[in-house]
C-alpha cells in the first residue's frame, strides 16, 4: 500500500471515529486529507468516488467496523460511522521491549505528519458544525521519548550521507568527534545504536545513541556510500556490547492486575491485595526509568532513590513536553 493511501485511510478511521454520527460521502471528502476534489467536476467527481469505495473494501477486509445508515428519517443520502464499542481493544500486555517498539513507531509515524493531517481534519469537522468527541481518539497522538539523535541518524543512513558527532565514552572526560557513514540503527536489549563505517579508524563501528552529545551534523551528499550488504547489524552489536550483567535490584509497587510485562520481568512477586510488590533486576537505571514511566501511575518506585529521582524527572521531562506542544496550539 502506498504512503498516500496508508494516510488516507488513518485520517478516515480517525474522522469516523470522533464524531457519533453518520457522515456523508460529500462530509467526507470535505473533510479528510486526500479525497480533495471538485463536485462539480464529473470526472473528478466519479474518480473520489471509485477512490472512497475501495477504502471502505479495505477498512472492512482489515475488520474496521464500518457502519452505514442515517442521522434521522428525513436524510435520502446515507452515511458512514466507525462503532467505537466494536473497534476498541481489550488491556494488551507488552512486555517492556515491545512496548518500546510501539512507541518507537508511534513516534515515527507522528514525525511523517500524519498527526497533524489527522488534527487538520478534526477542525474540519468542527468548522462544518459536527459533533467531534475529543475523547474518541486518545492515544492516536502520542509523545514518547527517543535519543535526539534516532531521527538524524537514521534519515542519513536512509540517504546515505556521511555525518559526524560529538560522542562521550565513560571513561574519558571529553567526548570525542566521531566522523562516520551510517549503515542502520538497530535496537539491541532496550538501546538504540547506529552501525556504520568509521572514517577515522576506517573499521565497522557501532555507538550507542544515547551517548552522542549535541546535534548531529550531516557532511556528505546522498547516496554518497555503499553500505555492505552481508552485515547483520544486530550481530554486529551484540558482540560489541557483550553480555549485559543485571547486578541491581529495584523494588517497586504495582497496582494489583496491572503491568503484566513488568511482572514477566520480575524476579520475585509478593502479592498484597490492593498493590503488589516486585523486585527487578536491572543494570541501567536510566534504561530501568524509562521502562518504569511507560507504566504511569500502576507504579510506584520504593527503591533504590537513584532510580525514583529518574523516574520523577522523566516525568517531568514529559509534563514540560506537553505543556509544551498544548501551547504551541
Amino acid at each position: 500500500m502506498s504512503r498516500s493511501r496508508t494516510e488516507r485511510l488513518v485520517n478516515l478511521v480517525i474522522c469516523l471515529l470522533s464524531t457519533r454520527r453518520f457522515l456523508t460521502a460529500a462530509q467526507i471528502a470535505a473533510t479528510v486529507p486526500g479525497y480533495e476534489h471538485d463536485p462539480e467536476d464529473a470526472r473528478e467527481h466519479e474518480a473520489f468516488q471509485r477512490k472512497f469505495e475501495r477504502d471502505k473494501a479495505e477498512l472492512r477486509e482489515l475488520g474496521v467496523p464500518l457502519e452505514t445508515g442515517t442521522a434521522s428519517a428525513f436524510d435520502a443520502e446515507p452515511g458512514y460511522r466507525i462503532a467505537r464499542r466494536e473497534y476498541a481493544l481489550p488491556d494488551i500486555p507488552l512486555k517492556p521491549d515491545e512496548a518500546a517498539a510501539v512507541g518507537i513507531a508511534a513516534r515515527l509515524w507522528q514525525h511523517a505528519g500524519l498527526a497533524a493531517a489527522a488534527s487538520s481534519g478534526l477542525a474540519k469537522l468542527r468548522a462544518a458544525g459536527v459533533d467531534v468527541d475529543p475523547q474518541a481518539t486518545l492515544g492516536l497522538e502520542p509523545m514518547v521519548t527517543v535519543d535526539p539523535a534516532f531521527a538524524p541518524l537514521t534519515a542519513a543512513a536512509r540517504d546515505r550521507r556521511e555525518v559526524h558527532f560529538d560522542y562521550r565514552v565513560p571513561d574519558r572526560d571529553a567526548p570525542d568527534r566521531r566522523r562516520l557513514q551510517p549503515w542502520g540503527v538497530v535496537c539491541w536489549r532496550g538501546r538504540w545504536y547506529v552501525v556504520g563505517h568509521d572514517l577515522d579508524r576506517d573499521a565497522t563501528r557501532c555507538f550507542r545513541l544515547s551517548r552522542v552529545l549535541g546535534p548531529v551534523r550531516v557532511t556528505g551528499e546522498p547516496g554518497g556510500y555503499r553500505p555492505p550488504t552481508d552485515v547483520d547489524l544486530i550481530s554486529h552489536v551484540a558482540r560489541w556490547s557483550g553480555p549485559t550483567e543485571r547486578a541491581g535490584r529495584a523494588t517497586v509497587l504495582v497496582a494489583a492486575g496491572r503491568a503484566a510485562g513488568l511482572r514477566r520481568w520480575a524476579a520475585e512477586i509478593t502479592t498484597g491485595g490492593v498493590t503488589d510488590r516486585l523486585v527487578l533486576p536491572y543494570a541501567d537505571v536510566e534504561f530501568l526509568a524509562g521502562q518504569l514511566v511507560g507504566y504511569g501511575p500502576d507504579v510506584r518506585v520504593l527503591d533504590p532513590p537513584e532510580l525514583r529521582e529518574a523516574v520523577i524527572q522523566r516525568l517531568k521531562e514529559i509534563a514540560a513536553r506537553h505543556d509544551a506542544l498544548a501551547a504551541a496550539r
